[in-house]
C-alpha cells in the first residue's frame, strides 16, 4: 500500500472520528456550568475604563510614592 492511500484511510476513518470527538469535547467545555462568568469577565474588557483611561506606569509609580 503506498503512503497515499494508507494516510487518506487514516484520515477518512480515524482523524475524522477524532476531530469530531474533539469538537464535541469542546463545546461541552465552552457552556460547562460555571464558566458564564468567567467569559462576562472577557467580554468585559473593553469597558472596563470607560469612565476614565487606564493608568499609566508613570501615574501608578506617582500613586505608590
Amino acid at each position: 500500500m503506498e503512503t497515499y492511500s494508507l494516510l487518506r484511510e487514516f484520515a477518512d476513518s480515524w482523524m475524522l472520528l477524532f476531530l469530531f470527538c474533539f469538537f464535541v469535547a469542546v463545546i461541552l467545555w465552552v457552556f460547562r456550568p460555571g464558566s458564564k462568568a468567567e467569559y462576562q469577565n472577557t467580554a468585559d474588557i473593553p469597558f472596563r475604563y470607560a469612565d476614565k483611561p487606564a493608568p499609566t506606569a508613570a501615574t501608578e509609580k506617582e500613586a505608590q510614592s
